[in-house]
């Protein structure tokens, strides 16, 4: 079993660039075109707990940042990275990022090796273990 990443972005071009690149590097991935979607199928019996969550900021019914608090508040997602991917590049929104609980906030357009070198600093030491199931 691989290292799981969730990917919520309510674009499916960039879900799919995100999805490929990340299961090039040998990562599994899941993803989700908005938060509430996201936070029902972490409720689901198959649901797992992801290493690391990238999360658009611009979602519709939730926005990332709320999406980031709710995920967060679960005890089981305590050692997930999450990563904010956005077109939105101003400071109050990498501030209000850092506040909801975002460890990186990363600008649309990127580059598929800016994502992958991201992930793999991030969950470098995380890349030997198996995530496991939700408790």
């Amino acid at each position: 079993m691989s290292v799981f990443v969730m990917v919520i972005d309510d674009s499916p071009t960039i879900r799919k660039i995100l999805e490929i690149c990340l299961h090039r590097a040998g990562y599994e991935v899941k993803s989700f075109q908005d938060g509430v979607e996201a936070l029902r199928w972490c409720g689901a019996p198959e649901a797992r707990i992801p290493a690391l969550v990238l999360v658009d900021v611009g979602l519709p019914k939730l926005d990332g940042y709320d999406v980031i608090q709710h995920l967060k508040a679960r005890p089981a997602l305590a050692q997930t990275v999450f990563v904010i991917v956005s077109r939105r590049d101003g400071i109050l929104d990498r501030l209000k990022g850092r506040l909801a609980g975002a460890h990186a906030y990363l600008t649309k357009p990127f580059k598929t090796e800016e994502i992958v070198a991201m992930v793999q600093a991030h969950l470098g030491s995380l890349a030997a273990e198996k995530p496991a199931g939700w408790q």
